[in-house]
């Protein structure tokens, strides 16, 4: 899978940027071409009767509304029913967006070397496109985009290019279970509690930029001393190449690479993966102490001595769980880590969010359930926070809820894969899409298999089978790099018994449901322990103080009791309030700390 925000033309790193710089792009890179934002007004037609493509609105409609480019659905069904909007839909919903833009100016006319991509940042569930009334394929070769958390691309044949150019947009969601939607409502969780209304539609920018019609991408995996680079060429035009990468620190003197390479390839149409691997010497590592970036530059060379070039970045790390400790480029770490959610956060109100996770004295922070703008990755990499990333869970357990499970793993895993901050990666949280998982070995399976995919292929990361309670064991092993245990309880004394409980091995009533299912599964501190969820003070549910104050007294102790024992981390919920859960300990809107800072960090415990 070719990611839209890697290698399709040179680029700049984010943070090498003068701070002032927003970058516009919902994107990981930022390339020397001169995207063109097509965000803005667009016309807009709810479909309720979703007649649409049957009547072919895509050939030609009359729109009597107007809609804000990116924005969600429900937000544009507000502005649709003026003056008593509701955004609320229970069963579907369908939507139609179009605009015109002009025919952009390209370097290369002739067509040889470059040609036009439309990507969107993020768009769905179910997104179809027309130019000019013609029906676009993504470059996967979809006529039908399924997904709503990260970006895809069209590359534009210029036969059908005109020098005013029509783009018709379809989108459509549902309630279905199946579907992963993390913590938005559906058919089988409706809104309110922990379940928040849906988010859905044209909520990232679209843009159109001129790529190479030859080009790569490249992801990093380190591997000791040596980088592992995973390729992937996309040509069109058949023939001898050479693949050329250059490896610099981020910032040095001088302009000579520390690393090159040279690896002679025969590419055919198509796409191809292909693995290589440099030596880095004197090789630096990333941590949060010291988050040492270096800049790749990665050539894709015909036999005419044309070169495509891309520029990224990558970091030299290693995460490993090894016995009871969670290792961090050979030495023990300790996770302080906050659960993040960030709703319908801005990109600038995230940055803000970050930075003051970072004052709480957080080390790592777990996003929740979510698809993000992917420019927290950069941030996180730049500012050296570690990331637990989970995949947006269906609502019920199915081949087919499994099969989509899957391929969102996989588009993410095509997004963020790159980045040294991406330590821990979560399957399912608390059996949301996997409820059977204790009785149905189909559904055990299919988790294995997914933890064995991932360390095959992504060994780079640590793995949570089903993050909270009923991890899998088979034959007596564990199928999660981590046990992990979602512990709340507004009493101190009963969470310490409860604590001390599951430290001794126990595995029944430490939580809500079994600790470990399947095959008998005997702990004998063969793996790391970490509390993924405490706290919640401030949740209705939860019974826990509401007034600042209180609550930072509370945090305090409870944060000394979990570091008095052998845990390697634990992740206080949350971050910041979104809807009714009102348990934050940072201002959503300004970034402010509502607790003192330092509130949950470590400081100088020994391990």
């Amino acid at each position: 899978m070719e990611h839209p925000n890697y290698g399709t033309s040179k680029s700049t790193e984010e943070h090498l940027v003068d701070d002032t710089f927003i970058n516009p792009l919902p994107r990981t890179v930022l390339r020397s071409n001169t995207p063109i934002l097509l965000d803005g007004e667009w016309r807009f037609a709810l479909d309720p009767d979703d007649k649409g493509l049957l009547e072919s609105w895509h050939v030609g409609h009359t729109y009597t509304s107007t809609a804000h480019w990116p924005g969600s659905i429900e937000d544009h069904i507000i502005a649709a029913r003026e003056p008593s909007g509701n955004a609320a839909w229970q069963d579907k919903v369908v939507a139609w967006y179009e605009r015109e833009f002009p025919l952009p100016a390209m370097l290369h006319r002739d067509g040889v070397h470059s040609m036009l991509q439309l990507t969107f940042g993020a768009c769905g569930y179910e997104t179809r496109v027309w130019l000019n009334g013609i029906q676009l394929s993504t470059i996967e070769g979809e006529q039908v985009h399924l997904g709503e958390y990260t970006s895809f691309s069209y590359e534009l044949d210029e036969s059908i290019l005109k020098p005013i150019n029509r783009l018709t947009v379809r989108i459509c969601d549902t309630m279905d279970a199946d579907q992963p939607r993390g913590k938005q409502e559906s058919h089988i969780f409706k809104r309110g509690g922990i379940w928040y209304q849906t988010y859905t539609g044209a909520v990232r920018s679209v843009w159109i930029e001129q790529v190479e019609r030859n080009r790569l991408r490249v992801v990093s995996i380190v591997e000791d001393k040596l980088v592992r680079f995973n390729l992937t060429t996309r040509i069109h035009d058949p023939g001898f190449y050479t693949i050329r990468l250059k490896v610099f620190n981020r910032k040095q003197d001088g302009t000579e690479p520390i690393a090159t390479s040279d690896f002679p390839i025969r590419l055919e149409n198509g796409q191809k993966r292909q693995r290589v691997v440099v030596e880095v010497p004197d090789a630096q590592l990333w941590s949060p102490a010291d988050p040492h970036l270096y800049r790749l530059v990665a050539q894709l060379i015909d036999a005419q001595g044309y070169t495509a070039e891309i520029e990224t970045y990558f970091g030299l790390r290693k995460i490993e769980s090894r016995g009871s400790f969670i290792y961090l480029n050979n030495e023990p770490v300790y996770l302080d880590g906050i659960l993040y959610q960030p709703g319908t956060a801005t990109y600038e109100q995230i940055k803000l969010h970050i930075h003051a996770m970072k004052k709480l004295g957080c080390n790592l922070i777990r996003i929740h359930i979510a698809g993000v703008d992917p420019r927290i990755y950069n941030l996180a990499d730049k500012l050296g926070i570690l990331l637990w990333v989970e995949v947006p869970s269906p609502h019920q357990s199915t081949v087919i809820s499994r099969q989509n499970h899957r391929e969102e793993l996989l588009r993410m895993l095509a997004l963020i894969e790159n980045h040294p901050s991406v330590v821990i990666w979560s399957l399912y949280n608390e059996d949301w899409g996997a409820e059977d998982i204790a009785s149905n070995p189909e559904t055990r399976k299919y988790v294995t298999d997914t933890f064995h995919y991932m360390h095959i292929e992504h060994p780079q990361f640590l793995v949570v089978d089903n993050d909270g309670w009923n991890h899998i064991s088979h034959e007596g092993r564990l199928r999660s790099d981590l046990l992990t245990v979602h512990l709340y309880n507004p009493d101190l004394s009963m969470w310490c018994e409860k604590l001390d409980r599951m430290i001794e091995g126990e595995l029944e009533d430490v939580t809500g449901f079994p600790l470990v299912i399947g095959d008998p599964f005997f702990f004998r501190k063969q793996v790391p322990l970490v509390v993924s969820e405490w706290g919640g003070f401030g949740f209705a549910h939860y019974g826990g103080p509401r007034a600042a104050e209180e609550r930072a007294k509370k945090i305090k102790a409870y944060k000394a009791e979990l570091r008095k024992r052998p845990l390697m981390g634990d992740i206080y919920t949350q971050a910041t309030n979104i809807e009714d859960e009102v348990n934050g300990l940072i201002d959503a809107e300004t970034g402010e700390l509502t607790v003192p800072e330092g509130l949950l960090s470590s400081g100088s415990k020994e391990e």
